[in-house]
Order: C-alpha cells, then sequence, then structure tokens
C-alpha cells in the first residue's frame, strides 16, 4: 500500500457534512413538542404546518446535503 497523505474527505465537504447536521437537528428542532398536559385532551397542535410539512422537508434537505458531501468531488486547491 502506497502512503497517501490526502484525506478522502477533502475540507469542503467536511464544512458540507457539518451544515448537513445542522440542517438536520434544525428540523428535529422544528418538529419537537406538541404534547399535551392532559392525556385525556386531544391536542391538535401536533397536526400543524410546521410539525407535518416544514419539519420533514427540512430533515431531508439535511439528508441530501450530507449525501452530496460524502458523494460528491469537490475540486480542492491544486498543489504546485
Amino acid at each position: 500500500m502506497e502512503n497517501n497523505p490526502k484525506m478522502a474527505i477533502t475540507p469542503k465537504g467536511l464544512k458540507f457534512l457539518l451544515i448537513g447536521f445542522v440542517v438536520m437537528v434544525s428540523g428535529y428542532i422544528l418538529m419537537a413538542g406538541g404534547g399535551s398536559k392532559d392525556p385525556e385532551v386531544f391536542n391538535y397542535a401536533m397536526f400543524d404546518f410546521r410539525r407535518m410539512v416544514a419539519a420533514p422537508i427540512v430533515i431531508i434537505l439535511g439528508i441530501v446535503i450530507e449525501i452530496v458531501a460524502i458523494m460528491g468531488i469537490f475540486k480542492g486547491k491544486e498543489e504546485k
């Protein structure tokens, strides 16, 4: 085997990984809440737009960013 000093992931790809992670966590934060203190009372707040539509879209966007970060080929600065 040859010793290759190049990393498998570029610094730009690592930035995309971190951005995708932050986007996914923000989607899970959007999905949180909506519970009721009294189990006998049904709370319709858990079926609002933020939890049912916006949060899953944000999470899927984060997953897409992660896939691009892992599978994408980023051109780094060429060594002289």
